[in-house]
């Protein structure tokens, strides 16, 4: 077994993190500061968004120096330092790598947009315009618009999949491959041990540039082929021998609109790609198609989400490893988007958690889940997310598909930046995040919702994790073992067995606020006597789930 196999990770967004130096912007000695917090959890290894010098067009994810901290953060030797700290209490450090596109700031393309003869010329995707100067072709980014922004200096376009400001590179030149390579070798040499890869398989494009086929020539798309090019899995193949394996790296790759195929490919062993991948298919079932085009959400389908997760529990045992996650930068707080973030939040907290760390997988969990930290109800002008702004602007301004209070209610559920307020520490000012002005507005609910609070607390969320995590160290089961879906059809019950040697552990949740009847597996139950784990204070087995009840069992 790896390291990574029998770890849970923490993923730390530094910016709202903790801030030592009172500017508002959470820093690298904040969170070296919370390194014993995060010892006290019990995770094994922390996970931090970009730290790289950048504009902040996008929160980090636009990267204009790779092998430079932000001074927002503080500095190179700072970083080592908190590696050298983690690692004294044992704790690995993983990176955040922005491979797939730079920031407009990043040298490369200041100098790649100068001519079409200079060193950096090749490093972006670059293309001539049509015969009546229009884009390329007719291709949209996911942040809104086109994904092709003019400059006159090359009488060209050039590509971006995201903002105009991330410019997306060219992975086909050999040169761009071995500076990112450089780049994580560099980080290597201080310490790093392991990778995340942002949207890493979106680095080789469809490179026939045609148009996606519509009958509406006014309207831009996103191209199906954005991911998964031609070349995809030989650039990360090769990624893999020139870094993570000769230096034994850890890894984990952004999967964006993979399928179970190709997350196997993916992360196969003896493909020599990745170790784990993040999948987007189980984070969903609550998404909803509006009228042309506009952002909408349903009801979860929670069956839609057992089917998922079973799917990668059994396609993936034995063959690779699964990586597991509800919350992250980019999702919402799921209290809230699933669960009942009011007169529930402890259970609904729980209950999910329970679902995700029964699995085979190593489990990822994001700063302020530990604590059933929820979604705000800001204004469009209180959020910061560029992705949310532009979307704004193009779906109410522009296009008039919503009104405001039709695109906040969506947003509300779904927005990244649900989860980017400052992590909530204590009741004082501020949450205790900063004795600053913090960069962005501070959930407001931070006097009820805090780490300090929600340990001394009954029901306390914290000590919770505390508990799967103490049981993902101690109990092979939970690493080694096999799945079993039970119920698969049960709309509102999520029922699985894992089975390892000698043992077999019942994992029953409830996933609704209604009371639920357990008749269909009463005879299986009186096999189950032991309780591992319990999110209500009775610890005793009925033949009714309690709204959100969550059971660990043991045969």
């Amino acid at each position: 077994m790896k390291w990574w196999q029998s770890s849970v990770i923490y993923e730390i967004y530094p910016k709202s993190f903790y801030d030592t130096n009172n500017d508002g912007i959470g820093d690298l000695k904040g969170v070296e500061k919370k390194l014993p917090y995060l010892k006290e959890l019990g995770i094994d290894a922390i996970w931090l968004t970009p730290i790289y010098l950048s504009p902040q067009i996008d929160n980090g994810y636009d990267v204009a120096d790779y092998r430079t901290v932000d001074p927002m953060f503080g500095n190179n030797q700072d970083l080592k330092e908190l590696i050298d700290r983690a690692h004294r209490l044992n704790i690995k450090v993983i990176l955040d790598m922005v491979a797939n596109h730079t920031s407009d700031q990043c040298i490369w393309f200041k100098e790649s947009k100068k001519s079409k003869d200079n060193y950096f010329s090749d490093f972006y995707i670059w293309k001539d315009p049509k015969p009546d100067g229009s884009e390329p072709n007719n291709w949209a980014a996911s942040f809104g618009g086109s994904a092709w922004t003019y400059v006159p200096e090359r009488s060209q376009y050039y590509l971006h999949y995201y903002a105009s400001q991330q410019p997306d590179l060219n992975w086909e030149n050999p040169l761009v491959r071995q500076y990112v390579y450089d780049a994580m070798r560099y980080w290597k040499s201080q310490g790093v041990d392991g990778w995340r890869l942002d949207v890493i398989t979106q680095i080789s494009k469809d490179l026939t540039f045609k148009d996606v086929p519509t009958t509406d020539s006014n309207k831009k798309y996103i191209p199906l082929k954005n991911t998964s090019g031609p070349h995809m899995h030989k650039f990360i193949h090769e990624l893999n021998q020139q870094v993570l394996k000769p230096f034994d790296m850890m890894s984990v790759g952004e999967a964006p609109n993979s399928n179970i195929e190709e997350i196997l490919k993916l992360t196969s062993p003896e493909r020599d790609e990745l170790n784990m991948a993040f999948s987007f298919e189980h984070m969903r079932i609550d998404k909803a198609i509006g009228k042309n085009g506009a952002i909408a959400v349903k009801k979860p389908n929670f069956l839609k989400l057992k089917q998922v997760l079973s799917k990668m529990q059994y396609e993936l045992n034995s063959k690779s490893w699964n990586a597991l996650y509800f919350e992250n930068h980019d999702r919402s707080r799921i209290p809230t988007r699933w669960g009942n973030d009011t007169e529930y939040r402890y259970e609904s907290a729980t209950a999910f958690a329970t679902i995700l760390h029964g699995l085979k997988g190593t489990p990822f969990i994001f700063q302020g889940e530990e604590i059933g930290m929820t979604n705000p109800k800001y204004s469009v002008d209180e959020y910061e997310d560029i992705d949310l702004k532009n979307k704004y602007q193009e779906q109410v301004k522009e296009k008039h598909l919503l009104t405001t209070d039709e695109f906040l209610k969506v947003e509300h559920k779904i927005a990244r930046d649900n989860a980017r307020t400052p992590m909530q520490w204590n009741n004082k000012k501020n949450a205790g995040f900063t004795e600053g002005k913090p960069w962005y507005k501070v959930n407001p609910n931070f006097t009820e919702i805090n780490v300090e609070s929600d340990k001394l607390s009954k029901k306390s969320i914290f000590r919770y994790y505390q508990q799967l995590i103490t049981l993902r160290h101690k109990e092979d089961i939970l690493i080694k073992g096999d799945y079993q879906e039970l119920l698969e059809d049960d709309k509102n019950i999520f029922a699985y067995q894992r089975s390892w040697k000698n043992k077999s552990w019942l994992i029953l949740v409830n996933m609704t606020e209604k009371d639920l009847s357990l008749n269909e597996l009463h005879d299986n139950l009186k096999n189950y006597k032991k309780i591992i784990l319990h999110n209500y204070l009775n610890q005793k087995l009925e033949d009714i789930l309690k709204p959100y009840e969550a059971y660990i069992l043991e045969k």
